[in-house]
């Protein structure tokens, strides 16, 4: 990848929110009084909020909220106490599922069926113990109808060893046989190629990981840490049972 992808990635995850309701007066008026505060740090997408006059503005998949006269910056969760929804995080959500599907299953490595009750994602880095730990219960994931995708996250960073092992992964011949091997800590034959790692890795920047492993539900939420089979099952299908009531 190129040393833009993490840029690209975050304007990735910005450009899928779409101004709503806001008229250009009001979109120049804000970029403006921001462009003033936060010189060369142009906002990625503004639009309304269900509250009067205060509009929700991104910076990669960071949010606040201004005013209409661009004069007040408010920094925070909103949230809609009739409802009790969480306004900023369902925001953050759906940024987040939207950039996934912008990566595509091809660049991923995945264990499970398509056809499983649950779909995970996780940033994992190989030489990480408690994702060993994570992909040591794969076949219990998998028993409890939880399908794993993995992206890469190499903590070090790019360039590191545990970053040219995740790239030897990806260019194995058969790549879920290279991470079983990598995982329990032994040696994948070095090799190079066409690969999405760096970009999984600026894509978890963008995301604002703070370890590994994270784990991406299905509704767009980020758990950090091993989460055991049984528990995880768990968690999903409350999560299920809830945004289905």
């Amino acid at each position: 990848m190129k040393k833009s992808v993490f840029a690209f990635c975050v304007l990735m995850l910005a450009g899928l929110v779409q101004a709503a309701d806001v008229d250009q007066a009001t979109d120049e008026r804000i970029r403006s009084s921001l462009g003033a505060l936060l010189p060369g740090l142009r906002p990625d997408g503004v639009r309304a909020t269900p509250i009067d006059n205060l509009f929700e503005v991104t910076f990669g998949t960071r949010v606040v909220y201004v005013t209409g006269d661009g004069r007040f910056l408010v920094q925070g969760k909103v949230i809609d106490l009739e409802t009790r929804t969480e306004i900023t995080e369902q925001r953050l959500s759906e940024l987040k599922m939207a950039a996934l599907a912008e990566v595509g299953e091809d660049r991923m490595v995945i264990y499970g069926p398509a056809d499983a009750k649950h779909t995970v994602t996780v940033f994992t880095d190989i030489d990480c113990g408690f994702c060993r730990k994570l992909h040591a219960d794969m076949p219990e994931y998998n028993k409890q109808d939880i399908r794993i995708r993995y992206l890469f996250y190499p903590r070090a960073g790019l360039g590191s060893e545990s970053y040219d092992k995740a790239v030897s992964v990806w260019c194995a011949d058969d790549r879920k046989a290279a991470m079983d091997t990598a995982k329990a800590g032994d040696a994948v034959p070095a090799k190079t190629c066409e690969n999405p790692v760096a970009e999984h890795h600026a894509l978890g920047q963008a995301m604002q990981l703070q370890g590994t492993p994270a784990l991406l539900l299905e509704g767009g939420q980020m758990v950090p840490g091993y989460v055991p089979p049984d528990k995880l099952r768990t968690l999903l299908d409350q999560q299920r049972a809830q945004s289905n009531g």
